[in-house]
């Protein structure tokens, strides 16, 4: 197969469409299909067959999308100029982070200033959380994965930046403050749930019940900011990371106190896929998020 075929496959295999896929590859609809066909010939698979109104990739297909999107970025980065390869200050280039709000909040500030000083050109675009599956890595729609990383195919290469604990934290003027924290005065707070997917139950709620303790949830919201800022107009309480409570401690009337359990700690890692480890731009990359994550914990510890 040469390489416009595989060219051809790559974008019908991201877009599911023989009219998204000629958009990609600036082709009419019907050099797109007469392409379509001499693809199928070539692999010995349908790759697209129609389901409804759309089109649906078949088993083959979806085992080929990751390897076929590799071979093209290969292929491209190996038709590079070296210039472009070698001089970051040169260098025009937008990576995709996805990360949830705290890791963005906390570091996205140090990584810019790292990546600019150096390529000024270079622009981060941070994805929300949300799916997070392993094809939007191996398609190369997302550069890089923050966070707590699931379960992942295996050739995905995954990096460990940190581990971090959960603190409690109440308005810095809340009546519990001047009281020793026990399982039995916390239980008797009202909680805010952070979740995304709208729960009030989890880790926290599963060491109170094994206690025969229930706490009351009155509030669920979908991040960690938006908690602690009512956390500081409220009498609520809520457990966040300790590094961001330490840092927004610096600008919200808010204290920090040591939850009364024992909550087993995340660790946030990154992850890509491997045809992104010779990439010098890729890698400069992942060495600035741990330069990053370092001297943001640093500061949290100042």
């Amino acid at each position: 197969m040469d390489l416009n075929l595989l060219m051809g496959l790559d974008a019908l295999l991201l877009e599911e469409s023989v009219t998204g896929a000629a958009k990609r590859m600036n082709l009419s609809v019907p050099a797109m299909s007469r392409m379509l066909a001499r693809i199928r010939e070539a692999v010995g698979d349908p790759i697209l067959v129609r389901a409804g109104q759309k089109m649906a990739p078949t088993p083959r297909a979806l085992e080929l999308r990751g390897q076929v999107h590799a071979v093209i970025w290969e292929a491209s980065r190996l038709l590079r100029p070296e210039k472009e390869i070698q001089a970051p200050s040169s260098l025009s280039r937008t990576f995709i982070l996805r990360a949830n709000d705290v890791l963005a909040g906390l570091y996205a500030a140090r990584l810019v200033e790292i990546l600019q000083a150096v390529a000024p050109n270079i622009v981060l675009r941070f994805s929300q959380e949300g799916e997070e599956d392993v094809e939007a890595l191996r398609e190369g729609r997302v550069d890089l994965d923050l966070g707590v990383i699931g379960a992942t195919g295996p050739e995905i290469r995954v990096q460990m930046l940190f581990r971090e604990r959960f603190v409690g934290v109440v308005r810095v003027d809340h009546a519990v403050t001047r009281s020793e924290m026990t399982l039995q005065l916390f239980s008797e707070l009202t909680h805010i749930s952070v979740s995304r997917r709208g729960r009030t139950h989890g880790p926290i709620d599963v060491v109170l019940g094994r206690l025969d303790l229930v706490r009351k949830v009155a509030l669920v919201v979908p991040n960690y900011y938006a908690a602690l800022f009512v956390v500081a107009a409220s009498d609520l309480t809520v457990a966040v990371p300790q590094r961001l409570a330490e840092s927004a401690k610096e600008y919200l009337p808010i204290h920090i106190f040591a939850l009364p359990m024992s909550i087993e700690p995340i660790t946030v890692s990154q992850a890509w896929h491997p045809r992104f480890n010779v990439d010098p731009a890729h890698k400069w990359l992942r060495e600035s998020v741990r330069e990053a994550v370092k001297d943001g914990f640093s500061k949290s510890r100042a």
